[in-house]
């Protein structure tokens, strides 16, 4: 019987396991994840690796413009 290989964990599971690695707070994790779900939404559900600067640049300056971060957040 041939074995496969094991599946990739999904990167909002990785983000997950890195998190409660770091003993960071259930809140924390909850929005980690919430901000970076946003973020792959946002540019279509593209993969975070496929992205660089120039998509990060546009999600938070759309986050401005729709008032839903502070400004402060580009620098």
């Amino acid at each position: 019987m041939k074995s496969h290989p094991p599946e990739p964990r999904k990167l909002l599971d990785q983000v997950r396991d890195a998190i409660r690695l770091r003993h960071y707070s259930y809140r924390t994790e909850q929005a980690y994840v919430h901000w970076i779900r946003r973020y792959i939404l946002f540019h279509n559900k593209r993969y975070p690796k496929e992205m660089g600067n120039a998509e990060i640049e546009a999600f938070l300056t759309h986050s401005v413009v729709t008032q839903t971060v502070a400004s402060f957040t580009q620098n």
